[in-house]
């Protein structure tokens, strides 16, 4: 049980940084923006998460 919850949570947090990360190379205006677009990806990964359980 605890090895998925780590699984997941390090799914979320690499979305967290690949969404920002992301945002930076496509020419994001400020880095707020791109942690926007981070947190979006975050998000929608921790909602497949929830759903997958």
């Amino acid at each position: 049980m605890a090895r998925a919850r780590l699984i997941d949570l390090a799914l979320m947090l690499g979305a967290l940084v690949v969404g920002t990360l992301l945002a930076e190379l496509f020419g994001a205006t400020n880095t707020g923006t791109a942690l926007t677009f981070g947190t979006i990806a975050f998000l929608a990964t921790l909602v497949f998460v929830l759903l997958r359980r």
